[in-house]
């Protein structure tokens, strides 16, 4: 039995009927030339023996007593594998635009809560032959970095599966009784009330600190940018989402932009910003609804340190503006990258003093009645926001994994759009690939497709206007 923390349970009680909060992916599998059969049948029972390397697959929540602090994680007991793995085959020809709209319809669909918190559903019917899987856990559960060791615990390294260890006997524990429950349940919510309250107490002084020397640096000390002056113009992604959801994928080569980001001296993240800029300027242009400033991308910062596999959400954020503003796309691309080291190094000063979790009595029943009120009421249409988009970048294994014997040719981050951020860009590489996944409000976004197709484009742009010849000086 384990608590989540808060910023974990902050993702269950944002969710709404039209804000789903699990993340998800798209995995793409060439499997074995000489195979035959079902493969739903042949993953499953290849599931089943390794879905004990995440412990994730086999808990699932149970609330604290009155709900007076963040809900636990329990072991599940039996799982209805039906629920939990299910087929799909697409119709007729099995197009990867069907697909992306299968995937669309998918993750509409919100989690079961008195379940483990997670489904794979194998898709075949494609027209190449290939197969796909969708798989959907809570972001409750897991970040990008624990989504990997999840990633780990099924993939090898060669079409042969490794030997795992099967899992140990589970031992039966003797049940508390009601009385029990109740007595340990209210003191473990109010003892940790206050030691969290008492952490953010002790807190504030530094954090007060670090905000009186982002606005005022103290002469001679470090260069600390301060606070810049982003408030996110209105675009047709700041609104009141829906709970239908569009999805789009793209592969780009990852051998390209990194010839990019070498010669201009930038990173891989400045070039993946500045492709996502270099597609959204073109399609908001034909609407007729590019900003004259640029918009502003909210940018996840993982705080996950190298090794750590905990199944549980370690994340920070930065606002970054991204230059749509700027036509020329090296100029646009030097711009970006000059933003994304201001907004780093500022976010980088808060996040060392923030508080890592919090907790407040009754969150479970306060908190998701504002995330309703705020949906309902179409708050996102009225209020002026600090953010127009969300663009992520999670690196991805460089060499080829297989799953159940299947070798995995692309991964595709399948993610979460929220009242007033319509559009989620994340990238995941994998091998010498980019893989650029758009998921959006259906509303707001309802052709991701033609968003996608400028991906491509965008990066053709930077590898061009690096090709020209310098003006003559």
């Amino acid at each position: 039995m384990k608590q989540l923390g808060g910023i974990d349970a902050t993702f269950l009680y944002m969710e709404t009927p039209e804000t789903p909060m699990h993340v998800a992916g798209l995995t793409l599998y060439e499997p074995p030339a000489d195979f035959s059969g079902s493969f739903f049948e042949h993953f499953k029972e290849f599931f089943l023996t390794r879905m004990h390397l995440a412990p994730i697959f086999e808990k699932k929540l149970a609330r604290t007593v009155l709900e007076l602090d963040h809900p636990l994680w329990v072991d599940a007991g039996e799982l209805d594998f039906d629920y939990h793995l299910r087929r799909a085959t697409l119709p007729g020809r099995g197009t990867w635009r069907q697909l992306e709209d299968l995937v669309g319809d998918l993750h509409s669909v919100p989690l079961d809560r008195t379940r483990p918190l997670w489904q794979f559903t194998v898709i075949d019917g494609l027209d190449d032959g290939n197969v796909a899987i969708y798989s959907k856990v809570h972001h409750a559960a897991v970040d990008g970095g624990a989504g990997m060791a999840i990633a780990a615990a099924l993939y090898d390294m060669s079409p042969v599966p490794r030997t795992v260890k099967p899992p140990e006997p589970k031992k039966k524990a003797r049940k508390p009784s009601i009385e029990e429950r109740a007595i340990l349940g209210i003191n473990d919510a109010v003892q940790n009330v206050i030691r969290q309250q008492l952490n953010v107490m002790q807190a504030i002084p530094q954090v007060l600190g670090t905000l009186t020397d982002m606005l005022a640096p103290p002469k001679g000390g470090p260069d600390i940018p301060g606070i810049p002056d982003v408030l996110a113009p209105k675009t047709p992604f700041n609104v009141t989402i829906t709970s239908q959801r569009s999805y789009a994928a793209r592969a780009l080569s990852l051998t390209d932009a990194k010839l990019v980001s070498k010669a201009t001296g930038t990173k891989i993240n400045d070039v993946v910003m500045a492709i996502c800029a270099g597609a959204l300027r073109p399609y908001l242009q034909e609407r007729k609804a590019l900003p004259k400033n640029p918009l502003i991308a909210f940018v996840p910062i993982s705080l996950r340190e190298p090794g750590n596999a905990d199944a549980s959400n370690q994340v920070f954020g930065m606002l970054c503006p991204i230059a749509t503003q700027i036509e020329d796309p090296l100029e646009r691309l030097k711009s970006i990258q000059k933003t994304a080291n201001d907004s780093k190094s500022l976010a980088g000063t808060v996040k060392d003093v923030s508080p890592k979790d919090f907790s407040l009595l009754g969150a479970p029943i306060l908190l998701p009645g504002l995330a309703q009120f705020y949906g309902r009421t179409g708050l996102a249409d009225l209020m002026p926001s600090t953010t127009n988009l969300t663009i992520s970048n999670v690196p991805g294994p460089p060499f080829p994994l297989y799953c159940a014997g299947a070798k995995i040719l692309a991964m595709y981050p399948v993610s979460i759009p929220v009242h007033g951020i319509a559009l989620n860009i994340t990238v995941q590489s994998y091998q010498d690939k980019l893989n650029f996944a758009i998921t959006a409000d259906r509303r707001a976004v309802p052709d991701p497709q033609a968003l996608a197709d400028l991906f491509e484009p965008a990066l053709e742009d930077l590898k061009q206007a690096l090709a020209k010849p310098a003006p003559a000086g």
